[in-house]
């Protein structure tokens, strides 16, 4: 693979500069770069700028309104906003939802769900984790129970990420719990609006309200909700897992994250002389960045299999695990470097908007070393990718 760009992709990446110098809000920038959260308004603002330059869904079809980039553009865009400071595009209905729905999905849902996702109508979040089902998801226990035209759905979700902003979920449900636990289980879109719906918050390590637990009691769902075929959920389920697993790795935030970590160990000292010159850290720095010219390289080959239509396997679980180390490593490398000066761990100071206790940079290091601890974790855990990328390379 050939890594060095081609002049029409070092003029795609100063066009998307200048677009982001010049339409990417500055004060919801300097939120970003001081370690605050984007609210519902101010990320619904950021995908309308997008969606208007025709850039908010980079991997959709144009037939569906999407930008159909390839995968060098795709990896430029994401490192680009992410050194701008940018919010991350919300995946859940752009990046997640929408591919199975182009794949498995009815014409009619096609035509009525994806426009809405475009244009900010309805906002989605994802129902698969539970109490008893998170790495184990084929254990889960939700039911939906077929009566008329109807599903009954009755159980819980958890971990379920902004799920107090959402219009809609997509949730995995278990509709026959008389086969095999894999067999059983059907991929339903819900009205987060529909009677018997419950999102109680969850606050995080870090002291904000990510993540959710969201109760079904008796909650009527229509039949033509259901994508696909009755009890083929699971299928569905892994096709969008590849996607969310891919999107975890984060290169661009990770290549940001490192020229920060950079910057900070230039203007640090440690006896005497500038912390990037320290042997032990300097070692840490360098392997770190070698591990993430790596992954970005093998990053660029899954998202070109993605492309031309093969759903990426095990190679995303390969993403998975290494993107997560890499960006942890990167936070502790920052946290480190920042000294005392990083923020002490407090609910009340994680937002940014407080003054920083020392230099500028060190705002928002603890509480992104915090929050990151998740990555591992979700999208699958990291003990349970190597299970499979052991199972599907080496015959475990």
């Amino acid at each position: 693979m050939d890594l060095s760009y081609s002049p029409e992709e070092i003029a795609f990446r100063d066009e998307v500069r200048a677009f982001l110098d010049e339409k990417l809000p500055k004060d919801l920038a300097e939120k970003i770069r001081r370690g605050g959260h984007p609210d519902k308004a101010e990320q619904e603002q950021w995908h309308a700028i997008l969606n208007v330059r025709g850039w908010l869904a980079p991997n959709w079809p144009r037939e569906f309104g999407g930008a159909e980039w390839n995968a060098v553009q795709r990896h430029i865009f994401e490192e680009e906003c992410a050194f701008a400071s940018a919010p991350r595009i919300v995946p859940f209905g752009l990046s997640m939802l929408a591919p199975v729905l182009m794949k498995f999905g009815s014409k009619e849902q096609c035509g009525h769900y994806l426009p809405r996702i475009l244009d900010g109508t309805d906002w989605w979040c994802q129902g698969y984790s539970e109490p008893g089902a998170g790495s184990d998801l084929a254990s889960l226990k939700t039911r939906a129970v077929r009566e008329g035209d109807h599903y009954i759905v009755n159980g819980q979700k958890t971990w379920t990420t902004l799920g107090q902003y959402a219009d809609w979920i997509f949730c995995l449900v278990r509709t026959d719990p008389n086969v095999k636990q894999q067999e059983g289980i059907s991929f339903l879109l819900i009205d987060m609006n529909t009677p018997g719906v419950e999102v109680r918050p969850i606050i995080l390590l870090d002291g904000t309200h990510e993540v959710n637990e969201v109760w079904f009691t008796d909650v009527k769902v229509p039949v033509e909700n259901l994508v696909g075929e009755e009890n083929k959920g699971w299928t569905y389920a892994k096709y969008l897992l590849t996607h969310e697993r891919t999107n975890i790795a984060g290169v661009g935030f990770s290549e940001a994250g490192l020229a920060s970590v950079k910057r900070m160990a230039r203007a640090e000292m440690s006896g005497g002389k500038p912390l990037a010159v320290n042997p032990h850290f300097a070692a840490r720095v360098a392997k770190v960045e070698i591990d993430l010219m790596a992954m970005a390289t093998t990053n660029l080959r899954i998202i070109s299999k993605a492309a031309v239509g093969q759903a990426p396997g095990v190679e995303a679980s390969m993403l998975k695990v290494k993107g997560t180390i890499i960006r942890q490593e990167i936070n502790d490398l920052a946290r480190r470097a920042a000294g005392p000066y990083a923020m002490p761990f407090a609910s009340e100071l994680v937002e940014g908007d407080n003054d920083p206790i020392g230099p500028d940079y060190a705002g928002p290091v603890a509480a992104k070393y915090f929050n990151n601890r998740k990555l591992s974790i979700f999208g699958g855990s990291n003990e349970i990718q190597r299970g499979i990328i052991a199972k599907v390379k080496m015959g475990g």
